[in-house]
């Protein structure tokens, strides 16, 4: 086929299943919120990647060939609001009670993964390495995208419900603002590793 499809699905399961900043926000909303009230967050955060995949198989690839400044400004920005977004979780405290405010919703989700630079490597990665040469762009776009989508509705979840059960064991014990800043550091490093590190 023009695109690997069995190499790219082993590729984008280790990237969507691994720590990154959207995993660590799954993560930090089920411990937080719960399952259930979370699921809006997960849909969103699943179908938030498609606005950055139709882009890039659709013509800006080439654009950063040519204005490559204006990735590099993209990927640091984007590192900045996510490092914002671990601070804001580091100094949350868990619980599934509505009462302290509601979880964020589809909405929410939608805008992650394009102010995620993880997202934007592992999409660009996969362009670059799993198409061949000449493919036509509506065929390497949409299978790109369907793979990603169906790796990503198996593994967000899953994310997110590890969150709830974590909130069930920690949730006003002592390693409750503990668990917090280990999530926040885990967000904010592996936004340094993608920037400094060289990885997806």
């Amino acid at each position: 086929m023009s695109v690997a499809v069995a190499s790219f699905a082993v590729f984008a399961a280790s990237q969507i299943g691994t720590p990154g900043p959207a995993n660590m926000a799954l993560m930090a909303t089920g411990a937080r919120f719960g399952f259930r009230p979370a699921l809006p967050f997960v849909a969103g955060v699943a179908l938030g990647k498609q606005l950055v995949i139709w882009p890039v198989g659709f013509g800006l690839m080439e654009l950063a060939d040519r204005a490559p400044w204006v990735f590099e400004m993209l990927k640091y920005l984007s590192a900045a609001y996510i490092i914002w977004l671990a601070w804001k979780v580091a100094n949350l405290r868990l619980g599934t009670d509505t009462g302290q405010g509601a979880a964020p919703g589809f909405a929410a989700g939608l805008i992650v993964h394009p102010l995620n630079p993880k997202a934007w490597a592992m999409i660009v990665g996969g362009f670059t390495a799993f198409v061949a040469p000449g493919t036509p762009t509506l065929e390497a776009t949409a299978t790109i995208a369907a793979i990603l989508l169906a790796c990503q509705l198996l593994l967000h979840p899953m994310w997110t419900l590890a969150g709830e059960g974590i909130a069930r064991t920690v949730a006003g014990t002592r390693a409750e603002p503990y668990l917090m800043w280990t999530l926040a550091a885990l967000t904010v490093a592996s936004v340094l590793f993608v920037l400094f590190g060289g990885g997806t």
